[in-house]
C-alpha cells in the first residue's frame, strides 16, 4: 500500500478545495499581434497598473505544521511599474510591449488620482536601510502630475513605534493603499502587517491617516477577522464601505483558503461585518487568488472585481450587479505575468498620451 507523505496530504486537500470551485477558465496571456486598442474621444478609458512575477515556489503547510516550499516552473520577477489600458475592463492592452514604464522599484503599485489632481503611488518595499531595526518596515510613496514623470517622495515607516507583546517590531508592510475620506478631508492609508517570521502568518490590516503626507497618525489595527488577512482595498458605495481582502489561510487544518472575501460597514473605521460568499465557505472568487481591485463595469450596470491567480500566473475578473453576488467572466485578456493590479479611470486624452509615450510595437 502506498503511504502518503504529509506534503502529499496537503496537496490533495488543496486540490480538492480547488476542484470544489466552479470550473472557470480565463483567456491565455496576451500574445503578440493582438488588436490595437481604439480610443473613442467620447468614452473613458481604464488604466491597469501592475508589476510582473511568476512565483518561484508555492508555500504549503504539512500535517505536522511545518512550512514546505513546492517549486514552481520558470520563476521571474520585475518589481517595476507597468501600465495597460482597456475600454471594457476585460480586455487589456499592455503599454511599452509589457515592459516597465519606469525603472524605479515598484511592487503592488496602488495608483490613484487624488482630489487635488495629483497621482499618488503607494508601493510595497522601498526600505530605510539601517533605520529598519529602529522604526520597522516602510513602504514607498511616489507622486506624478501626468503618469509619465514620477517623483519618489520617500519611504513611509507607517508601523513606527508599533510593537507586539514581546517588544518586536512588525516584519512587513504589504500592499499599502490610500483612500480619500471626503467626510473628513484627509487620507486613510491601509496595509497588512505581521509580527511573525513570515508576512502571511497571523496578518492583520492596519491603518493611519494623513492630511499632508508628511505627518501620520499612529498606526492601529483596522480589520482583524478570525483568519490571517492581506491585500485590503476599500470601496464606498451609497453609504456602505466594502472591504475586499484576501483570506490567507491554508494547510491541513483549514484546507486551501487563499482567496478573496468581502466585509461591509456603514463607518469607514468599522467595525466590518463579514459577508458569507458562496465559494469555499465564505469566499467570492475561486482559489488561489489575491490582489483585488474593484471598478464600475464599463459595459453594463454593476461592478467588476479584478484579481490575480498568483500561483498559476493569470488574471481573473468577476462581475456583480450588486457587489454581493459574483460570477466569473470567461472572455478576458490580460498582460502576461501581471500581478496585483490597481485600476483607475482616465480621460481619452490621457490615454492617447500614454499610448504615444509608451507605444506597443508587437
Amino acid at each position: 500500500m502506498m503511504r502518503l507523505t504529509p506534503l502529499f496530504i496537503v496537496l490533495i486537500i488543496a486540490l480538492g478545495e480547488a476542484l470544489a470551485q466552479p470550473k472557470r477558465e480565463v483567456a491565455p496571456q496576451s500574445v503578440p499581434g493582438q488588436e490595437q486598442l481604439k480610443i473613442d474621444d467620447h468614452k473613458d478609458v481604464w488604466m491597469l497598473t501592475y508589476f510582473r512575477q511568476r512565483y518561484p515556489t508555492r508555500i504549503e503547510i504539512d500535517a505536522k505544521g511545518n512550512t514546505v516550499e513546492v517549486p514552481l516552473p520558470d520563476p521571474m520577477l520585475i518589481n517595476k511599474l507597468h501600465i495597460a489600458l482597456s475600454t471594457d475592463g476585460r480586455h487589456w492592452t499592455p503599454l511599452n510591449d509589457n515592459k516597465p514604464v519606469w525603472e524605479q522599484h515598484v511592487r503592488d503599485p496602488y495608483v490613484r488620482r487624488g482630489p487635488d489632481g495629483l497621482w499618488r503611488i503607494l508601493s510595497t518595499g522601498g526600505g530605510r536601510g539601517n533605520d529598519r531595526e529602529k522604526v520597522g518596515p516602510s513602504c514607498l510613496y511616489i507622486t506624478s502630475k501626468d503618469l509619465i514623470h514620477w517623483q519618489p517622495e520617500g519611504s513611509l515607516p507607517l508601523m513606527k513605534g508599533i510593537r507586539d507583546e514581546s517588544g518586536a517590531l512588525a516584519g512587513n508592510i504589504w500592499a499599502p493603499e490610500w483612500f480619500y475620506d471626503a467626510k473628513t478631508g484627509d487620507y486613510l492609508l491601509l496595509w497588512s502587517s505581521s509580527f511573525k517570521d513570515a508576512g502571511w502568518k497571523e496578518s492583520r490590516l492596519w491603518s493611519c491617516r494623513t492630511r499632508d503626507w508628511k505627518t501620520f497618525t499612529p498606526a492601529k489595527v483596522f480589520f482583524a477577522p478570525p483568519y490571517s488577512v492581506i491585500d485590503g482595498t476599500l470601496l464606498d458605495h451609497e453609504g456602505t464601505y466594502y472591504l475586499f481582502h484576501k483570506e490567507e489561510e491554508f494547510g491541513v487544518k483549514t484546507g486551501e483558503r487563499r482567496a478573496i472575501r468581502v466585509a461591509t460597514s456603514k463607518n469607514i473605521e468599522g467595525p466590518y461585518s463579514l459577508m458569507e460568499g458562496p465559494l469555499n465557505k465564505g469566499q467570492i472568487v475561486p482559489v488561489i487568488t489575491e490582489g483585488p481591485t474593484v471598478i464600475k463595469d464599463p459595459l453594463r450596470p454593476g461592478w467588476l472585481l479584478l484579481y490575480d491567480y498568483c500561483m498559476t500566473n493569470r488574471f481573473g475578473v468577476s462581475y456583480s450587479p450588486d457587489l454581493i453576488h459574483w460570477t466569473v467572466e470567461e472572455d478576458v485578456r490580460f498582460p502576461s505575468e501581471a500581478r496585483h493590479g490597481c485600476v483607475s479611470l482616465l480621460t481619452p486624452e490621457e490615454a492617447k498620451t500614454l499610448l504615444k509615450t509608451y507605444p506597443t510595437t508587437h
